[in-house]
């Protein structure tokens, strides 16, 4: 398939081989407008904004993927497959498991359980294990501590559903170590590994499961600015 490619219009070295992949496109833009330098956009096919721009004279891209699996898993495989990515770390929200874990702080998902079908087709009869590239996670929680933010490398779940009432199969999975619940990441491992890439996802607790918390607009754009600068910093570090 050539490039431009369906859902991206950007034209052939428009991305740069590191790519932020937040949920929300206007995310796509605040990381690219505060913290990117010389940042254009390239691409608003179906207004899922992405922009390549510099940061500490290494270019960075940020692309807006959308909710969950499915349409994540769009955006990865053109990125991975026909635009040259070869680094992808997902920069978005979860919600807290565990007792330990409060609002604001950061998630390093080292692994994805998921409830999706997705991986089931793909691998008939295994249960596929979507895990982070090491050298990516050890980065992103030796860079983390050094910049005094509060982190957390474990698993997480990855779930099709953001209302969900399966409160007993939550607590079980908690019970065995499961950090917080997001909609993205064994999509992005998944896809990842099959390209031959490298995939971390860092996400920013926003709600408690637990507590029955939920943090306010500003510390939601507070703590994912604070968790975007971790994940630009890991891609310099990586590099």
């Amino acid at each position: 398939m050539p490039v431009p490619t369906p859902h991206l219009s950007a034209a052939a070295g428009d991305y740069a081989d590191a790519v932020l992949l937040p949920g929300d496109p206007l995310r796509a833009q605040v990381i690219a407008e505060q913290l990117l330098d010389g940042a254009r956009c390239v691409n608003r096919v179906r207004n899922m904004l992405g922009f390549t721009g510099t940061y500490q004279g290494r270019a960075v891209s940020v692309q807006g993927t959308g909710m969950g699996m499915p349409s994540l898993s769009i955006y990865a495989t053109e990125l991975f497959r026909f635009h040259g990515v070869r680094t992808a770390i997902r920069v978005g929200s979860c919600g807290a498991l565990l007792d330990t874990i409060a609002l604001r702080d950061v998630i390093v998902a080292s692994a994805a359980h998921t409830n999706s079908a997705m991986n089931r087709q793909r691998f008939p009869g295994v249960d596929f294990a979507p895990s982070a590239d090491v050298g990516l996670l050890l980065a992103a929680v030796r860079l983390g501590g050094e910049a005094g933010l509060r982190v957390h490398a474990g698993p997480v779940l990855t779930s099709d559903a953001f209302y969900d009432d399966d409160e007993a199969t939550m607590w079980k999975l908690a019970r065995h170590g499961t950090l917080a619940v997001e909609m993205e990441c064994a999509g992005l491992y998944t896809i990842a590994a099959g390209e031959g890439a490298r995939a971390l996802c860092i996400a920013t607790v926003s709600d408690h499961l637990v507590h029955h918390q939920a943090a306010t607009s500003q510390e939601r754009q507070d703590g994912f600015l604070e968790m975007a600068r971790l994940a630009l910093e890991v891609v310099v570090d990586a590099a």
